[in-house]
Order: C-alpha cells, then sequence, then structure tokens
C-alpha cells in the first residue's frame, strides 16, 4: 500500500487527492495547518457567493472516503512546522499544494501607512479566517480605493458597497456583520492601470456589482474612449465574447439617467488608465492616492502621460495579485514565486526528488479558476503513478498519525471537523441566523475537540 500526503486542503489538494483515489492500492492523508478544510473556497469566497461555495459539497465528498483521513492543525515547514524531510519519513509520497499566500506589492511610498492593506487581508477578515483579528476593519474612512481590476477587486468593492441586513443570511462572522453595518464608506474607486478590455474581471462580477440595492455605478466615458478596443479601432483583432460582454455593461454605465427617488447611498466609480505611484498620508495615515494617468502605447501596454490625479481615501485595498511564498526545506524560484519541477515532480538542483511533487498555484503560479486545478492535479498524480515502484521501495510510517502525535502535534481529524461544523451551527442559531463562522484559533479548536467557545 503506498502512503501519500497531499498538504493543503484546498481545491487542488482535494483535487488531487481525488486523482489519487482513482488507483488501488493508495492512501491519502490530507494534512492542513488550519483545522478546517477546503482552503480558499472556505476562506477566500465571499460570503454572499453561495453557488460557488457549494463547491464544498464535492471537497467533502472526496474527504469523507474511506481511504482518505483529513489531518488538520498541522503546520508545515516553519520554525513550528513539520518540514519537507521529517514529512518524507512518514510517507511514500508528498505533494505540496500549498497555494501562493502572499499578495504582490505595489511598491510605492505609503503603501505600508496605516489604513493601507491587501485585498487579501480584508477578504480574509471578512471571511473568519483565524490568523487576522477581528477589529482588523473598523470601517470608519469615508472613501475608499481599491486598487485592482480582476474579480477579488470586484469582491472586495462589493462588500464594501453591500448592506450588512443583506449578508446577514451567509456565514459572515459577526465581527464583520457588526462592522460592515456601521461602515462609513459611501464613495468606492476601483482603479486599474490599463483599460477596461484588458480588466480581468468576469462580466457575472460585475453585473452583481451593478445590481447592488442603493448604490450607483460611474464610469468616465472619456476613459473608456481611450481603450483602442472599446473604441473600435479599424484592423483590430475582434475581440472575446467575454470582453465584449464587459464592454457592453460599462458602456452601459457611463451613460446613466438619473435615478429616481433618494440618492444612492453608495457610489462605485471604476476607473482605467491609473496607475498608483503613491500613497498619500495625512495625520500619520493614509489619506488618498496619486494615480499617474496612463494610456495605450500602441503595442498592447500602457505609457504614462505625464499627467497626475489625486484621489481621497482613508481605506485603500490592494488586489494585484498573488505570489508563492517559500516553503522551508523545499527550493523554491523567487523570479516566478514557484516551486521548480518537471510534471509535478520537484525539482532539486534540476533534478526530481524522489517522493516530493507539487500541485495548484504553487506549481504554476497565481493563474486560472478553480477548475483549472483539475487537469494541474492530474499531470502530478500520472507523474507519482509513473513513480510508483521506485516509491514504493521508500520507508513509510505505519501510523503517520501517531508520530505527528508524538512530535507534540494535536492533529484535528474529520471528527473535529463535523465538531466545528455543529458549533458553528449552533452559533447561527444562538444569533437567529444559519451557520456563523467561527473566527478564532481558540475557538476553533476548542470546537473541534467538542468543548464549548
Amino acid at each position: 500500500m503506498l502512503r501519500v500526503a497531499v498538504v493543503g486542503s484546498g481545491p487542488s489538494g482535494v483535487y488531487t487527492a481525488q486523482a489519487l483515489l482513482r488507483q488501488p492500492g493508495i492512501r491519502v492523508h490530507v494534512l492542513d495547518r488550519l483545522p478546517a478544510p477546503y482552503g480558499l473556497v472556505r476562506y477566500g469566497v465571499a460570503p454572499d457567493h453561495e453557488k460557488i461555495k457549494s463547491l464544498q459539497n464535492s471537497l467533502r465528498a472526496v474527504l469523507e472516503d474511506e481511504r482518505v483521513t483529513f489531518v488538520g492543525n498541522v503546520p508545515v515547514g516553519g520554525a513550528d512546522g513539520v518540514g519537507p524531510a521529517r514529512l518524507a519519513e512518514l510517507y511514500h509520497a508528498v505533494v505540496y499544494c500549498v497555494g501562493a499566500a502572499a499578495d504582490r506589492p505595489l511598491s510605492v511610498p505609503g503603501e505600508d501607512l496605516p489604513g493601507s492593506y491587501s485585498a487579501t487581508r480584508f477578504v480574509s477578515w471578512y471571511s473568519a479566517h483565524p490568523d487576522i483579528a477581528a477589529d482588523d476593519f473598523a470601517l470608519e474612512a469615508r472613501s475608499a480605493v481599491v486598487i485592482g481590476v480582476g474579480n477579488v477587486a470586484v469582491d472586495v468593492a462589493r462588500i464594501l458597497a453591500r448592506g450588512a441586513d443583506e449578508l446577514r443570511a451567509t456565514d459572515v462572522p459577526r465581527h464583520a456583520l457588526t462592522a460592515l453595518a456601521g461602515s462609513r464608506v459611501r464613495e468606492v474607486c476601483v482603479a486599474g492601470r490599463r483599460g477596461p478590455s484588458q480588466a480581468r474581471f468576469t462580466t457575472k462580477e460585475l453585473r452583481e456589482l451593478g445590481a447592488l440595492p442603493g448604490a450607483r455605478m460611474l464610469v468616465d466615458p472619456a476613459e473608456l474612449a481611450l481603450d483602442p478596443a472599446y473604441a473600435g479601432v479599424p484592423g483590430a483583432a475582434p475581440l472575446p465574447a467575454a470582453v465584449r460582454r464587459n464592454l457592453d455593461v460599462l458602456r452601459a454605465w457611463s451613460r446613466p439617467a438619473a435615478p429616481p427617488g433618494p440618492a444612492p447611498e453608495r457610489r462605485i466609480a471604476l476607473r482605467f488608465f491609473l496607475r498608483p505611484v503613491e500613497l498619500l498620508e495625512r495625520g500619520g495615515r493614509v489619506a488618498g492616492v496619486r494615480f499617474a494617468r496612463t494610456a495605450p502605447d500602441g503595442s498592447g501596454g500602457v505609457r504614462d502621460t505625464e499627467a497626475y490625479e489625486d484621489v481621497e481615501a482613508q481605506l485603500v485595498l490592494r488586489a494585484v495579485g498573488y505570489r508563492g511564498v517559500p516553503l522551508p526545506g523545499l527550493p523554491f524560484d523567487p523570479a516566478r514565486g514557484t516551486v521548480p519541477h518537471r510534471a509535478g515532480r520537484v525539482l532539486r538542483d534540476g533534478v526530481p526528488s524522489a517522493g516530493e511533487y507539487v500541485a495548484g498555484w504553487i506549481k504554476r503560479g497565481p493563474t486560472g479558476v478553480i477548475g483549472s486545478n483539475r487537469s494541474c492535479a492530474k499531470e502530478t498524480v500520472d507523474s507519482l503513478i509513473e513513480d510508483a515502484a521506485l516509491l514504493a521501495r521508500r520507508g513509510a510510517a505505519s501510523d503517520p498519525l501517531a508520530v505527528l502525535r508524538g512530535w507534540g502535534l494535536r492533529p484535528v481529524e474529520w471528527d473535529g471537523w463535523l465538531s466545528i461544523e455543529r458549533a458553528e451551527a449552533a452559533l447561527g442559531r444562538s444569533l437567529g441566523r444559519g451557520p456563523v463562522k467561527i473566527h478564532d484559533w481558540p475557538g476553533l479548536l476548542a470546537a473541534a475537540r467538542g468543548g464549548s467557545r
């Protein structure tokens, strides 16, 4: 029997486990630093995106297979974690599916001012990630700027502008719901350095933004007209259908009729051809963003125009992409932010390392959608199966969990996760809501072991 550890219980890890289960004679331990499974599906998908969050049901089916053991609360790497060398003592093979945990920096002055955060931190806050303090976001700002024009940027703008009553039916934690109910944010600006045809958001996300009750969408027609694709330059290549749909939505928002009835509670401006060059300071906190105006350079990029614009903001959220971080004990390519590999086999000094594999964003970089992890996992598992005869000759522990406990760790298994689910359901009932996430480490671990908060 081949014993395989998969490090990470998000989509890439679970799809890897699922691909492994298609082979006979394999037992899989899915390890995670957190006591709760599902990775970014639990801690990265917006609470009002119930359809995407329902993906947990299919991931759950894999983790409940009798050949799979969920092993939460086990950090891998770092001073307090189990290093790759020690994991290699316990399993015939280890597949690392640790994602891309860091945000790409803006690398501009003022980026570290109070009031400036990564969008990922904001997402983790309203998703109840236990690493993020409940009081991280008081939302006392009047104006917010979101830098980036991908789906994460649209998500955080939507949550900022959505009424708390509309989120009450979701699993958003108490502290976030309370903060959103008291939010003073009335102006949200979402800005990107390139044009609308190069934005990374999907039409579905865009339309959701425009459907928010009490919010008005603003798009500058002059900024749209700068985009050669929008302007219909003769001889230009046909636009993909998704881009055409996005441009149609933006075109409609660029000439809105005066809304009947009361003034909108919040305004959301989508801005283009703005490159952040500095975060402005007042009173020791962020007070705005200085943008350089850009324009198309004729070859698909942009150039600076030597004009600048300052946009007021007491809250700045940076959503310009993710980046992998080194896992101590594994090789790392700092230029790509990934682990060097060949078809999923980890490379050490250019040579495949026996029993070590990668899948997901740490393998290919932060690209693709959730479903992209299936083919990525399949390639890695195909390589592992090709190596099976060699791997079977490696040593492996007969009871890896007993060894982990002997090393001082306290794994949370599937029953512990089910106990967390019950505790979150009980918490929700006490608040007159559906299940509500437990947001802190002590609460999660107490719930996992059948205790109370």
